[in-house]
């Protein structure tokens, strides 16, 4: 019987030519598909661009697509090739809800000025480097729900990916005047200046979780069968520096898959955060939707093939049926030697990537525990 597992790799356009030509995405997918991975994450939303030909942007912003890819479908190209190996395809929206990096805000705030984030001094937030929209403002939630919808409408994928930026803001955010009107109607006062005030950290969370949840509806009414993944930064931190509510998603079973970037440069970091995760955040039966994202490559930093290898065999020490890592291109390094790696080890029997009837599992025994429990007291309530 083949083994359940997630193996997957981001495709990126930063530091990786994979994506500049068919000929290079097709032999990254044979590469891919030899090496033993079974889905793969590119990027379709990246630099205030996207990857593909966006009628949301195009009607919004009067930019289709990222120029460099003017004439070519990068996305539609890799959905051909990885289909021909039998991978699976999960577009991923890298830029999330940022808006430029080191541009003041870049061309979406140049256009639309008002869905620019605020720090309590009024100023453009702006949180390492990166520029921020108003995630919590109804019209930018929608714009962002609008180029999800049109990959999930358009291309013949599996699913849909968000990260440590979708959904997320900065928590110094959230000092705009409708989101302090909003929040001055609820509470009759405003918001606290302590950014990290924990009640209006979860105030500010919650609504990214609607937004996911909205999210997660409008996908499956799509098709049903789509996968939301999410990739956050690692709770609780995550909660404090971006409002990102990674166990309430859980709960709400409005995630199919996670993917915490447990990004460490050694074992034992990795491995500490990992039972964290494991122990904190999942039961058994939800376990499978969780698969660790794992740094590969990152400037010059490159994992070591024995830390590679822990780390897969720790996951499935710990019940982790799967990693997601990033990138392609640490595979590349030095003649191949982590994709001979995992080709020779963890990755040398064949992996199914798992079906959301497994991913779902857990959350159907729930409900029908749920449903059981409930006709057995409708039962007692007549009897007695």
């Amino acid at each position: 019987m083949a083994i359940i597992e997630t193996r997957g790799i981001w495709l990126t356009t930063t530091d990786s030519k994979v994506l500049r030509s068919k000929e290079r995405i097709a032999e990254a997918m044979d590469f891919l598909a030899e090496t033993g991975f079974n889905v793969v994450f590119p990027v379709v939303w990246n630099k205030a661009v996207t990857l593909y030909p966006s009628q949301t942007m195009r009607q919004t912003f009067g930019i289709e697509i990222d120029p460099m890819f003017i004439g070519r479908d990068p996305l539609e190209e890799v959905v051909i090739e990885a289909r021909r190996v039998g991978l699976k395809v999960i577009p991923w929206f890298e830029y999330g809800f940022a808006s430029s990096y080191n541009l003041n805000g870049g061309v979406l705030l140049q256009k639309k000025p008002e869905w620019a984030a605020r720090d309590h001094n009024g100023n453009l937030l702006k949180k390492n480097g990166f520029e921020w929209l108003n995630a919590l403002d109804s019209q930018v939630q929608e714009f962002l729900l609008n180029l999800v919808l049109e990959v999930a409408n358009n291309y013949d994928i599996d699913g849909v990916q968000g990260d440590d930026r979708l959904p997320a803001l900065p928590s110094e955010g959230g000092y705009d005047q409708r989101t302090v009107s909003r929040y001055r109607q609820e509470f009759d006062r405003n918001p606290p200046q302590n950014h990290k005030d924990r009640q209006w950290l979860q105030w500010r969370a919650d609504i990214l979780t609607e937004f996911l949840g909205r999210l997660y509806s409008k996908v499956k009414a799509v098709n049903p069968n789509l996968l939301v993944a999410i990739a956050p930064n690692i709770y609780d931190w995550a909660f404090q520096e971006y409002l990102q509510d990674s166990p309430a998603w859980l709960k709400r079973g409005i995630v199919d898959m996670i993917q915490p970037q447990i990004y460490r440069r050694d074992f034992r970091s990795y491995a500490a955060i990992a039972d964290k995760v494991v122990n904190q955040q999942f039961t058994d039966a939800i376990l499978l939707k969780l698969a660790p994202g794992i740094l590969m490559k990152l400037g010059s930093y490159c994992i070591s093939p024995e830390y590679l290898v822990q780390a897969i065999e720790y996951n499935r020490q710990l019940g982790i049926q799967g990693e997601v890592f990033f990138f392609y291109e640490g595979l590349r390094k030095n003649n191949n030697t982590l994709a001979k790696v995992l080709r020779n080890g963890p990755y040398t029997k064949s992996g199914s990537f798992p079906t959301l009837l497994d991913l779902s599992a857990g959350d159907v025994s729930h409900k029908t525990a749920f449903s059981i429990w409930s006709g057995v007291e409708n039962l007692l309530k007549k009897i007695f």
